[in-house]
């Protein structure tokens, strides 16, 4: 339903997306996706980019009057920091730096400068899934969805979020700190260990959560490998730079359970009409089916390759061995990596949403979302009779 493509280069003129599937009738104005690029900007351990760079959008296409058209919607952003390499000679690059796309790039594309490489498998690229992102937000709104974000480990330093606290109290806890923790008691200790990681000319990865609240259960299908929501999900948070693993709620700990420590069992309401679970370790998702429980998934950032501590590596130019050069970068992106994961996040989701309800309009969508099938018995007739496949 929703595809989107982004174009341009970390230091090249712009930045470029084009998102097509969305329907008409949805408010937006650019404003609305520049707070969302703003909180992308933002978090402790970022590197000099980031004082550099104030990025906002243009709207070329698909939004009339601040109402989007269903036609696709293309979005600019300009590099700020193009001005400083407009007219400059660039060094030659050869040394690859491992971790990074230099060698891989050079492999497979034939490359005979590695900058080439760099300047699009640059993480500068997230600001256009930003951008997209926050427009699918936007039509999740309309739905009652939200999306949200927060981490709960950098480097070795990890939060106890207590289960009690609200997912929305969680979020803007987060907001309210440059780390983004949802825990106030593990701002300090998180700081701390970004701050001696850039006294230490190191880097730090970690770990965040996303998580969509009241999406409707339906979502997603069991019949094929690749419309499973989850899959879906998972594959959009390790598409983004340095993210080496995903999970749906705690799958990797679950995995260490007996059964009966994992599953969630399925209960009555009150009315004796709703079907409801009393936790939600499956985080969201049975039969990569929405199960309209929150959407838990957890994601595992690698440390920025890009460190200010020379490696070991070998000069292609030369022939010799030879360690690399430093190029600007964050000691830290975990922080800045929670919007763009929200982001990944909301585009998934609204897609498989527009999947399920179809409609060219918001206005054809709504009343198809209120008569969609829920988890209660009355929505859920069965024939209880026995019956055969009949396939001769």
């Amino acid at each position: 339903m929703i595809r989107f493509l982004t174009a341009g280069e970390s230091h090249g003129p712009m930045l470029t997306a084009i998102i097509e599937g969305l329907p008409a009738g949805l408010p937006l104005t650019p404003e609305d996706i520049n707070n969302e690029l703003a909180r992308r900007q933002q978090g402790y351990g970022s590197g000099g980019r980031m004082s550099i760079e104030r990025d906002e959008v243009r709207i070329t296409s698909g939004v009339m009057n601040g109402v989007t058209t269903g036609a696709p919607i293309a979005l600019l952003v300009e590099n700020r920091d193009f001005k400083n390499w407009k007219e400059k000679d660039i060094e030659p690059m050869a040394i690859p730096r491992p971790g990074h796309a230099d060698l891989t790039g050079a492999i497979k594309y034939g490359y005979r400068d590695m900058r080439v490489a760099l300047e699009r498998a640059s993480a500068r690229e997230t600001t256009m899934r930003v951008a997209v992102g926050a427009i699918c937000k936007k039509l999740l709104a309309e739905f009652g969805i939200v999306i949200g974000g927060y981490i709960v480990q950098v480097g070795d330093v990890k939060t106890a979020v207590d289960p009690a606290v609200s997912y929305e109290e969680r979020f803007k806890i987060a907001e309210e700190n440059d780390v983004r923790s949802p825990v106030i008691e593990s701002v300090e200790a998180m700081r701390e260990a970004i701050r001696q990681i850039k006294i230490n000319k190191d880097t730090l990865g970690g770990i965040f959560e996303v998580i969509a609240l009241n999406v409707p259960p339906g979502l997603g299908s069991h019949v094929h490998w690749d419309r499973r929501l989850d899959a879906k999900i998972v594959s959009a948070m390790v598409s983004i730079h340095a993210m080496k693993g995903a999970e749906i709620g705690e799958a990797f700990d679950n995995a260490g359970k007996p059964g009966s420590q994992v599953h969630d069992a399925i209960g009555l309401s009150e009315d004796e009409d709703t079907l409801i679970r009393r936790t939600n370790r499956a985080g969201g998702t049975e039969g990569g089916i929405s199960t309209g429980e929150p959407i838990v998934a957890r994601v595992a950032m690698k440390p920025i390759a890009t460190i200010l501590k020379a490696m070991e590596s070998v000069n292609l130019a030369t022939g010799t061995r030879e360690d690399t050069k430093f190029e600007r970068s964050d000691f830290c992106a975990l922080p800045r990596a929670v919007p763009i994961g929200e982001a990944m996040m909301a585009i998934v989701i609204a897609d498989s949403l527009l999947e399920k309800l179809g409609g060219d309009s918001i206005s054809e969508m709504k009343p198809r979302f209120a008569s969609l099938r829920q988890a209660r018995l009355s929505d859920l007739p069965m024939d209880n009779v026995e019956w055969r496949f009949g396939y001769s």
